[in-house]
């Protein structure tokens, strides 16, 4: 072995131990007569010590190593006069008594430290040097951690780890598919999944009635930093359960994370909030409830009046900013002109300052009295020192921009700690979604997920109101994971593709084969897939899943290291039948 022990292993208890190190250098100081070298390795940091007092050949050969020289050191374990509290192995240091350089570095395009002066680019470019950083490295130890504790509690729940295809069918509903031609069937393509749906529920129909693995999945479309072209799921299945029994389950495996992971145990419940109500009171279906400022639809008391904005809209939705007042015009105007962004789309906002002498002072005073005024304070249960703040317009798109604006207005009060974890189910979404490009209807999950028992007769008089068996698990505004209960019935599962639009032969042939096997006794099942990247990304409190990867893509989906994609040679071409033809 090169080493007897590593660079964060040694403890004042090894004084006047002989061991041998081997690691990369840190950095090198020269005090006086003396040279100190911090040696690194995964484990940690620890300090060497050559004194050319001792030996000066040693010490001079000390001083010539650069930053990221691979080296071994054979030494003794000494205690250290000044010593380091910040370092585990700050009490100690080595007085190295054999120096051997086992590989030379170039000097780092950034230095290799927690602060590194390396822009993104720069670091995905060398993304191998940049996994050297504590920083990076720590959160590929969390994702490891978090892999071995959601093994060890599913296995002990009898799910078996089972692999799925790779290269698959392409079914094109929802995200683009990435596909990939057949050498051996000219003409054809594989595609990669966006999921292992289809095969975990035919898992279920073959009796491995609990299923997980953790899979890769691709979808070809656009980044952002919760989205890679590939990414991991958490990906599991049940047969002969119900709802209640995955939330109950997968619920178990979140509070068994956070408690080995990061120490933090739940007691109680997660709460439940229908979809609806995530919608009406949010703005979104995956709500931030780490803070309350719920949305007051103040659409009964604020119409007929002479402000036209408000008399001509169909929704008025307001929000209270708790001891906000003091906002000045200056801050305001910011706040009007983050909802007018293009990403928000909002035409404007009304406020209301609730001063601290009760007086309320608004946007809108030419329009609405103190009396009006009171009445919106008194429905959105304001007092003295809050903001309220407004915004109107088409129902569905003014929810969405007041939901931006909350997340907003909890950013700037500090009520979006990264510390505080506040988990919620969100259920009962609808089963369709109204597609204006194609005007039909689509699955809002996929044409897999079972609409509510006593939704069913809806499906063919009105779809729109039929509500899904689904559920999703969110936590700090972030859709961790989502699942539904799965169709098992082959009359039910082609109703559902005739209310998507589906022929009777498209269905056959994209989906024959898992319908072939519902006639032979599928089970009733269900699932859910949990994002392991931003479950990862969530715990450390990173703002983006790439920090948590190895080796990731940019937001062009490039991996710039290995610089791909890139283009292949003709001959590879010439096998596969293909020509390119790309557009001048």
């Amino acid at each position: 072995m090169f080493r007897s022990h590593t660079c964060g292993q040694l403890r004042i208890e090894q004084v006047g131990s002989q061991v041998t190190l081997a690691g990369w250098v840190q950095r090198t100081r020269k005090l006086g007569g003396m040279t100190f070298v911090d040696l690194r390795d995964r484990y940690g940091l620890t300090q060497l010590a050559f004194d050319e007092a001792v030996n000066k050949e040693l010490s001079d050969k000390a001083q010539k190593l650069g930053r990221e020289y691979v080296v071994q050191v054979i030494g003794t374990v000494a205690e250290r006069s000044s010593k380091n509290a910040k370092m585990p192995t700050g009490d100690i240091e080595i007085i190295v008594s054999e120096l051997i350089i086992l590989n030379v570095s170039e000097t780092p395009p950034f230095t290799i430290e927690d602060e590194t002066d390396g822009g993104d680019e720069l670091r995905m470019k060398y993304r191998y040097l940049d996994l050297r950083r504590n920083a990076v490295r720590k959160n590929l130890e969390l994702r490891n951690r978090l892999c071995f504790e959601t093994r060890n509690y599913l296995i002990q729940k009898d799910f078996i780890e089972t692999e799925t295809p790779v290269l698959i069918k392409s079914t094109p509903e929802g995200a683009r598919d990435f596909v990939v031609p057949s050498r051996m069937n000219q003409g054809e393509f594989y595609a990669l999944p966006q999921s292992p749906q289809v095969f975990k529920q035919l898992l279920m129909v073959a009796g491995f009635d609990r299923y997980f693995q953790i899979v890769k999945c691709f979808r070809d479309e656009d980044l952002r930093a919760d989205r890679q072209p590939e990414f991991t799921q958490i990906d599991c299945e049940m047969a002969f359960i119900e709802q209640e029994d995955i939330l109950n389950t997968f619920e178990g495996l979140v509070k068994a994370i956070f408690k080995n992971v990061k120490g933090i145990e739940f007691s109680a419940d997660f709460p439940r909030m229908s979809y609806a109500d995530a919608m009406e009171f949010y703005g979104s279906d995956k709500p931030d409830i780490r803070f309350d400022m719920r949305f007051v639809d103040l659409s009964a008391i604020a119409k007929n009046r002479d402000f036209g904005v408000f008399n001509d809209a169909e929704y008025i939705g307001a929000i209270c900013a708790e001891n906000c007042a003091t906002y000045t015009r200056k801050e305001l105007d910011g706040l009007t002109e983050f909802v007018k962004r293009p990403q928000i789309g909002a035409k404007g906002l009304v406020y209301v300052r609730y001063e601290a002498d009760g007086i309320l002072k608004s946007s809108v005073d030419k329009f609405y009295n103190q009396d009006d005024l009171k009445v919106w304070a008194e429905k959105l249960g304001a007092k003295p020192g809050d903001l309220i703040l407004v915004l109107s317009g088409e129902k569905d798109k003014t929810l969405k921009h007041l939901g931006e604006l909350r997340l907003e207005m909890g950013s700037r009060m500090g009520l979006r700690n990264k510390d505080v974890f506040k988990p919620l189910w969100v259920i009962d979404f609808p089963l369709l979604e109204w597609d204006e490009d194609h005007q039909r209807f689509s699955a809002m999950h996929h044409p897999f997920t079972a609409p509510k028992p006593e939704d069913i007769g809806l499906l063919e008089t009105n779809p729109a109101a039929v509500r899904a068996n689904a559920y999703d698990l969110v936590i700090n505004g972030v859709e961790l994971g989502g699942g539904s209960i799965r169709i098992y019935d082959k009359d039910l599962q082609a109703l559902m593709f005739k209310t998507l639009g589906f022929t009777k032969e498209k269905a056959e042939y994209q989906f024959g084969f898992l319908m072939n096997a519902f006639k032979f006794g599928a089970p009733p099942h269900g699932g859910i897939a949990f994002g392991l990247d931003r479950f990862v990304s969530l715990l450390a409190g990173l703002d983006s899943i790439r920090d948590c990867i190895a080796f990731p893509k940019n937001n062009s989906g490039r991996d710039v290291m290995i610089d791909a994609p890139s283009l292949i040679d003709d001959e590879q071409l010439k096998e596969l039948n293909l020509i390119v033809n790309l557009p001048k």
